[in-house]
């Protein structure tokens, strides 16, 4: 037997998998420690919530963060007027005033000047476009 002969045999055909079913869930290390402290959790739970109670901050601590979630900061919609057909430009400086005047929170400049920013690369894009074809059609006339 030669060896190209003893490396094909055995193997699997590709995107065939040996194991098509994979390892069984909760199978592993971390499937054992979890299925191990799920039998003693109403207890662990008991003995936090007594020591949360004496007085023990850490331990209520971890109680309220898993059972609160953190309060994220919501920034409300705004009605913003943009000026229309003066340019990019006008818009970024009516955004910027926007936020000097207090009606428009940091946040929501920051994603209207991503869009802005997007907005001038689709423009410049198009022009470039129509530019192109300008130069095909005059090439194409001298032809």
């Amino acid at each position: 037997m030669t060896t190209t002969e003893k490396k094909k045999r055995g193997r699997w055909k590709a995107g065939e998998s040996g194991n098509p079913k994979g390892r069984t869930p909760g199978t592993g290390e971390v499937g054992k420690l979890r299925a191990s402290i799920a039998l003693h959790l109403p207890d662990i739970i008991a003995q936090l919530v007594a020591r949360a109670r004496e007085g023990d901050a850490q331990a209520a601590r971890l109680l309220l963060e898993r059972v609160l979630p953190a309060l994220k900061p919501t920034e409300l919609p705004v009605a913003l007027s943009l000026p229309d057909g003066e340019g990019i430009t006008a818009q970024g400086r009516a955004i910027v005033q926007a936020v000097a005047a207090g009606t428009l929170a940091p946040g929501q400049a920051a994603q209207l000047f991503t869009g802005l920013g997007s907005l001038a690369r689709i423009v410049e894009i198009d022009e470039l476009e129509k530019r192109i074809a300008l130069l095909e059609g005059a090439k194409n006339d001298n032809d």
